[in-house]
Protein backbone atom coordinates (compact mmCIF):
# COMPACT_ATOMS: atom_id res chain seq x y z
CA UNK A 1 0.00 0.00 0.00
CA UNK A 2 1.46 3.51 -0.96
CA UNK A 3 2.18 6.10 2.15
CA UNK A 4 -0.49 8.88 2.33
CA UNK A 5 1.22 11.56 0.13
CA UNK A 6 1.06 15.06 2.12
CA UNK A 7 -1.44 17.46 1.40
CA UNK A 8 -1.95 21.92 1.69
CA UNK A 9 -5.29 23.91 1.63
CA UNK A 10 -5.44 25.68 -1.47
CA UNK A 11 -7.72 28.54 0.10
CA UNK A 12 -9.87 29.91 3.60
CA UNK A 13 -13.07 31.35 3.01
CA UNK A 14 -12.60 35.11 4.34
CA UNK A 15 -15.56 34.64 6.91
CA UNK A 16 -13.90 31.33 8.86
CA UNK A 17 -10.44 33.22 8.65
CA UNK A 18 -12.62 36.68 10.43
CA UNK A 19 -13.94 33.55 12.94
CA UNK A 20 -10.57 32.12 13.44
CA UNK A 21 -8.98 35.77 13.93
CA UNK A 22 -11.41 36.24 16.66
CA UNK A 23 -12.56 32.90 18.16
CA UNK A 24 -8.92 31.13 18.52
CA UNK A 25 -6.67 34.29 18.60
CA UNK A 26 -8.91 36.55 20.39
CA UNK A 27 -8.46 39.78 17.95
CA UNK A 28 -11.17 42.10 18.33
CA UNK A 29 -11.63 42.51 14.37
CA UNK A 30 -15.29 43.73 12.47
CA UNK A 31 -16.24 44.41 9.13
CA UNK A 32 -16.91 48.30 8.82
CA UNK A 33 -18.53 48.22 4.94
CA UNK A 34 -17.13 47.35 1.75
CA UNK A 35 -18.52 44.44 -0.02
CA UNK A 36 -19.56 41.41 1.57
CA UNK A 37 -17.24 39.00 2.57
CA UNK A 38 -19.45 35.67 2.05
CA UNK A 39 -18.12 33.95 -1.72
CA UNK A 40 -14.73 35.86 -0.81
CA UNK A 41 -11.44 33.59 -0.18
CA UNK A 42 -7.71 34.29 0.87
CA UNK A 43 -5.54 32.09 -1.52
CA UNK A 44 -2.07 33.24 -0.27
CA UNK A 45 -0.96 32.72 3.18
CA UNK A 46 0.96 36.29 2.92
CA UNK A 47 -0.17 40.12 3.82
CA UNK A 48 0.96 43.13 2.77
CA UNK A 49 1.12 46.73 3.39
CA UNK A 50 0.18 48.70 -0.03
CA UNK A 51 1.93 52.14 0.66
CA UNK A 52 3.46 51.93 -2.79
CA UNK A 53 -0.23 51.54 -4.57
CA UNK A 54 -1.57 54.36 -2.86
CA UNK A 55 1.32 55.93 -4.38
CA UNK A 56 0.88 54.81 -7.55
CA UNK A 57 3.70 52.27 -8.27
CA UNK A 58 2.11 48.85 -9.20
CA UNK A 59 4.45 46.85 -10.67
CA UNK A 60 4.61 43.40 -8.74
CA UNK A 61 1.96 44.12 -6.72
CA UNK A 62 0.39 40.85 -5.07
CA UNK A 63 -3.32 41.93 -5.15
CA UNK A 64 -4.29 38.17 -3.55
CA UNK A 65 -3.12 39.18 0.06
CA UNK A 66 -5.08 40.70 2.59
CA UNK A 67 -4.22 44.24 2.46
CA UNK A 68 -3.27 46.09 5.94
CA UNK A 69 -3.67 49.77 6.24
CA UNK A 70 -1.90 51.03 9.36
CA UNK A 71 -1.02 54.61 10.36
CA UNK A 72 0.65 55.71 7.63
CA UNK A 73 -1.71 54.53 4.75
CA UNK A 74 -4.68 56.31 6.69
CA UNK A 75 -2.51 59.15 7.09
CA UNK A 76 -1.44 59.17 3.70
CA UNK A 77 -4.88 59.26 2.25
CA UNK A 78 -6.39 61.63 4.67
CA UNK A 79 -3.02 63.80 3.85
CA UNK A 80 -4.37 63.92 0.13
CA UNK A 81 -7.04 66.12 -1.11
CA UNK A 82 -10.60 63.75 -1.54
CA UNK A 83 -10.43 63.77 -5.45
CA UNK A 84 -6.72 62.61 -4.48
CA UNK A 85 -7.48 59.88 -2.29
CA UNK A 86 -10.38 58.73 -4.35
CA UNK A 87 -8.09 57.78 -7.20
CA UNK A 88 -5.39 56.30 -5.03
CA UNK A 89 -7.77 54.32 -3.59
CA UNK A 90 -9.87 53.20 -6.22
CA UNK A 91 -6.43 52.36 -7.64
CA UNK A 92 -5.83 49.63 -4.79
CA UNK A 93 -9.39 48.34 -5.20
CA UNK A 94 -9.30 48.05 -9.28
CA UNK A 95 -7.29 44.94 -8.13
CA UNK A 96 -10.28 43.20 -6.28
CA UNK A 97 -7.70 42.46 -3.26
CA UNK A 98 -9.52 39.75 -0.91
CA UNK A 99 -10.11 42.01 1.90
CA UNK A 100 -8.72 45.57 3.20
CA UNK A 101 -8.28 45.68 7.14
CA UNK A 102 -7.37 48.86 8.54
CA UNK A 103 -5.71 48.85 11.97
CA UNK A 104 -4.70 50.41 15.02
CA UNK A 105 -8.42 51.66 15.02
CA UNK A 106 -8.05 54.03 11.96
CA UNK A 107 -11.11 54.65 9.70
CA UNK A 108 -11.74 56.00 6.05
CA UNK A 109 -13.74 59.02 5.03
CA UNK A 110 -17.23 58.39 4.52
CA UNK A 111 -17.01 58.69 0.36
CA UNK A 112 -13.60 56.32 0.39
CA UNK A 113 -15.85 53.48 2.53
CA UNK A 114 -18.44 54.14 0.02
CA UNK A 115 -16.19 53.44 -3.21
CA UNK A 116 -14.84 49.79 -1.62
CA UNK A 117 -18.31 49.01 -1.66
CA UNK A 118 -19.00 50.12 -4.63
CA UNK A 119 -16.12 47.56 -6.26
CA UNK A 120 -17.36 44.85 -3.36
CA UNK A 121 -14.21 44.56 -1.53
CA UNK A 122 -14.68 43.97 2.68
CA UNK A 123 -13.29 46.44 4.48
CA UNK A 124 -12.55 45.62 8.22
CA UNK A 125 -11.49 47.47 11.41
CA UNK A 126 -9.57 46.57 14.57
CA UNK A 127 -7.69 48.40 17.32
CA UNK A 128 -4.65 45.97 17.72
CA UNK A 129 -1.70 48.03 16.51
CA UNK A 130 -0.43 46.96 12.74
CA UNK A 131 2.56 45.02 13.37
CA UNK A 132 1.86 42.67 15.96
CA UNK A 133 -1.61 42.28 14.05
CA UNK A 134 -0.06 41.43 10.83
CA UNK A 135 1.99 38.67 12.80
CA UNK A 136 -0.91 36.92 14.45
CA UNK A 137 -2.67 37.20 10.69
CA UNK A 138 0.66 35.86 9.32
CA UNK A 139 1.11 33.03 11.85
CA UNK A 140 -3.34 31.99 11.32
CA UNK A 141 -2.48 31.75 7.51
CA UNK A 142 0.49 29.78 7.78
CA UNK A 143 -1.44 27.37 9.82
CA UNK A 144 -3.88 26.93 7.10
CA UNK A 145 -1.66 26.61 4.25
CA UNK A 146 0.93 24.91 5.88
CA UNK A 147 1.88 21.56 4.49
CA UNK A 148 0.38 18.44 6.31
CA UNK A 149 1.01 14.88 6.42
CA UNK A 150 -1.54 12.03 7.91
CA UNK A 151 1.27 9.77 9.87
CA UNK A 152 -0.11 5.99 11.62
CA UNK A 153 1.54 6.09 14.97
CA UNK A 154 1.41 7.45 18.61
CA UNK A 155 2.37 10.77 19.36
CA UNK A 156 3.25 11.43 23.75
CA UNK A 157 5.32 14.00 25.18
CA UNK A 158 8.20 12.35 27.15
CA UNK A 159 9.88 14.79 29.22
CA UNK A 160 9.09 17.62 27.25
CA UNK A 161 9.97 15.86 24.35
CA UNK A 162 7.85 14.63 21.60
CA UNK A 163 8.02 10.99 20.77
CA UNK A 164 6.65 9.87 17.56
CA UNK A 165 5.65 5.88 18.12
CA UNK A 166 5.44 4.06 14.80
CA UNK A 167 5.89 0.38 13.51
CA UNK A 168 3.48 -2.18 12.22
CA UNK A 169 -0.01 -2.56 12.82
CA UNK A 170 -0.77 -4.53 16.23
CA UNK A 171 2.88 -4.26 17.29
CA UNK A 172 1.38 -2.31 20.55
CA UNK A 173 1.99 1.13 19.88
CA UNK A 174 -0.98 2.50 21.37
CA UNK A 175 -0.31 -0.02 24.31
CA UNK A 176 2.95 1.50 25.03
CA UNK A 177 1.31 4.91 24.95
CA UNK A 178 -0.86 4.02 27.39
CA UNK A 179 1.50 2.87 29.97
CA UNK A 180 3.95 6.39 29.38
CA UNK A 181 0.84 8.41 30.08
CA UNK A 182 0.36 5.90 33.24
CA UNK A 183 3.62 6.60 34.31
CA UNK A 184 2.91 10.62 33.96
CA UNK A 185 4.08 11.48 30.84
CA UNK A 186 1.27 13.29 28.10
CA UNK A 187 -0.41 12.18 25.35
CA UNK A 188 -0.98 14.45 21.93
CA UNK A 189 -2.45 11.61 19.31
CA UNK A 190 -2.99 7.83 18.74
CA UNK A 191 -3.24 5.99 15.75
CA UNK A 192 -3.60 8.90 13.05
CA UNK A 193 -1.27 11.87 13.76
CA UNK A 194 -1.44 15.35 11.78
CA UNK A 195 1.49 16.60 10.91
CA UNK A 196 2.28 19.79 9.73
CA UNK A 197 5.84 21.72 8.86
CA UNK A 198 6.48 24.70 10.31
CA UNK A 199 9.11 27.04 9.21
CA UNK A 200 12.22 24.58 7.79
CA UNK A 201 12.82 22.52 9.98
CA UNK A 202 10.14 22.10 12.65
CA UNK A 203 6.97 19.25 12.59
CA UNK A 204 4.09 19.81 14.93
CA UNK A 205 1.79 17.14 15.38
CA UNK A 206 -1.80 16.80 16.79
CA UNK A 207 -4.67 14.50 16.74
CA UNK A 208 -8.10 14.71 14.28
CA UNK A 209 -10.52 16.53 15.55
CA UNK A 210 -12.84 13.13 15.78
CA UNK A 211 -10.18 10.87 17.52
CA UNK A 212 -8.91 13.39 19.93
CA UNK A 213 -7.88 11.50 23.00
CA UNK A 214 -9.31 8.33 22.45
CA UNK A 215 -7.34 5.22 22.30
CA UNK A 216 -8.25 1.79 20.81
CA UNK A 217 -6.80 -0.81 23.03
CA UNK A 218 -7.04 -4.05 21.54
CA UNK A 219 -9.10 -6.63 23.44
CA UNK A 220 -10.24 -3.75 25.73
CA UNK A 221 -11.99 -1.06 23.39
CA UNK A 222 -11.84 2.28 23.19
CA UNK A 223 -10.91 4.50 26.18
CA UNK A 224 -10.90 8.39 26.93
CA UNK A 225 -7.25 9.01 28.41
CA UNK A 226 -8.67 12.59 29.36
CA UNK A 227 -11.54 11.26 31.01
CA UNK A 228 -9.70 8.89 32.52
CA UNK A 229 -6.27 10.54 33.88
CA UNK A 230 -7.58 13.66 33.66
CA UNK A 231 -6.35 17.14 31.63
CA UNK A 232 -2.62 16.45 32.95
CA UNK A 233 -2.20 13.75 30.55
CA UNK A 234 -3.07 15.00 27.71
CA UNK A 235 -1.40 17.77 24.90
CA UNK A 236 -3.71 19.29 21.95
CA UNK A 237 -0.23 19.36 20.26
CA UNK A 238 2.84 19.10 19.91
CA UNK A 239 6.32 19.19 18.14
CA UNK A 240 7.60 15.90 16.75
CA UNK A 241 11.58 15.83 17.82
CA UNK A 242 12.03 11.65 17.95
CA UNK A 243 10.84 8.97 15.56
CA UNK A 244 10.33 5.25 17.50
CA UNK A 245 10.35 2.74 15.11
CA UNK A 246 9.34 -0.15 17.38
CA UNK A 247 9.25 -3.71 15.49
CA UNK A 248 9.67 -7.42 16.27
CA UNK A 249 13.60 -8.50 16.87
CA UNK A 250 15.29 -9.73 13.33
CA UNK A 251 18.85 -11.43 13.87
CA UNK A 252 19.98 -10.20 10.22
CA UNK A 253 18.96 -6.19 10.99
CA UNK A 254 21.92 -4.24 12.42
CA UNK A 255 20.86 -2.57 15.26
CA UNK A 256 22.58 0.49 17.16
CA UNK A 257 24.89 -0.39 20.00
CA UNK A 258 26.86 2.32 20.55
CA UNK A 259 24.88 5.47 18.68
CA UNK A 260 27.52 6.94 16.94
CA UNK A 261 25.98 7.33 14.01
CA UNK A 262 22.49 9.05 13.95
CA UNK A 263 20.06 7.81 11.49
CA UNK A 264 16.86 9.82 10.41
CA UNK A 265 13.54 10.10 9.12
CA UNK A 266 11.93 12.63 7.01
CA UNK A 267 8.31 14.08 7.61
CA UNK A 268 7.64 16.85 5.00
CA UNK A 269 11.04 17.25 3.98
CA UNK A 270 12.61 17.20 7.59
CA UNK A 271 14.92 15.17 8.79
CA UNK A 272 14.27 13.80 12.61
CA UNK A 273 16.35 11.21 14.55
CA UNK A 274 15.46 8.04 14.07
CA UNK A 275 16.05 5.05 16.97
CA UNK A 276 14.91 1.64 15.74
CA UNK A 277 13.79 -0.70 18.54
CA UNK A 278 13.18 -4.12 18.30
CA UNK A 279 10.75 -5.83 20.99
CA UNK A 280 11.35 -9.01 21.65
CA UNK A 281 9.11 -10.71 25.44
CA UNK A 282 10.06 -9.33 28.54
CA UNK A 283 11.71 -6.17 27.03
CA UNK A 284 10.43 -2.71 29.18
CA UNK A 285 9.96 -0.63 26.19
CA UNK A 286 7.92 1.84 28.54
CA UNK A 287 11.14 2.20 30.12
CA UNK A 288 13.66 2.62 27.22
CA UNK A 289 11.04 5.41 25.90
CA UNK A 290 11.49 7.59 28.59
CA UNK A 291 15.88 6.71 28.20
CA UNK A 292 15.62 7.55 24.45
CA UNK A 293 13.93 11.18 25.33
CA UNK A 294 16.65 11.74 28.19
CA UNK A 295 19.40 11.07 25.93
CA UNK A 296 17.76 13.45 23.84
CA UNK A 297 18.09 16.31 26.12
CA UNK A 298 21.43 15.34 27.40
CA UNK A 299 22.55 15.60 23.79
CA UNK A 300 20.62 18.76 22.81
CA UNK A 301 22.88 20.20 26.09
CA UNK A 302 25.99 18.78 24.60
CA UNK A 303 26.50 16.12 27.08
CA UNK A 304 27.01 12.93 24.19
CA UNK A 305 27.03 9.53 25.88
CA UNK A 306 28.39 7.77 22.78
CA UNK A 307 30.96 10.80 21.98
CA UNK A 308 31.80 10.84 25.61
CA UNK A 309 32.54 6.94 25.89
CA UNK A 310 34.32 7.51 21.93
CA UNK A 311 36.58 9.65 23.64
CA UNK A 312 37.43 7.87 26.56
CA UNK A 313 38.34 4.71 24.32
CA UNK A 314 40.20 6.56 22.18
CA UNK A 315 42.63 7.94 25.34
CA UNK A 316 43.05 4.86 26.95
CA UNK A 317 44.22 3.50 22.82
CA UNK A 318 46.49 6.41 22.78
CA UNK A 319 48.30 6.01 26.18
CA UNK A 320 48.49 2.15 25.48
CA UNK A 321 47.79 1.89 29.36
CA UNK A 322 47.22 -1.62 29.12
CA UNK A 323 43.70 -3.74 28.64
CA UNK A 324 40.48 -1.74 29.59
CA UNK A 325 38.44 -4.12 31.36
CA UNK A 326 39.53 -3.50 35.52
CA UNK A 327 37.95 -1.99 38.12
CA UNK A 328 36.74 1.70 38.23
CA UNK A 329 37.97 2.03 41.32
CA UNK A 330 41.04 1.32 43.04
CA UNK A 331 39.80 0.61 46.44
CA UNK A 332 36.63 -0.18 48.14
CA UNK A 333 37.11 2.74 51.12
CA UNK A 334 36.36 -0.35 53.52
CA UNK A 335 32.72 -0.49 51.98
CA UNK A 336 32.71 -4.60 52.47
CA UNK A 337 28.95 -4.89 52.86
Amino acid sequence: MRPPAPFRHESIALPALVERLRDRVGIAIEAIGGGAPEGREVTVRHVHRPGLVLAGYTEHFEHRRVQILGNTECRYLMWLSPEQAAEAFGLLLSFDPPAIVLTAGNRLPDALEALAAEHGVPLFQTPDPTVPFMGLLRDVLEDHFAEQLTVHGSLVDVYGVGLLLTGPAGIGKSEMALDLVERGHRLVADDVVMATRKGDSVVMGAGTTLAEHFMEIRGLGIIDVRAMFGVRAIRFQKRIELVVSIHPWDEDEEYTRIGMVTEMRSILGVDLPLVKLPITPGKNVTVICEVIAMNHLLRHYGNDPAEAFSKRLRERIDTKAGPAMGRGISWFENDIE
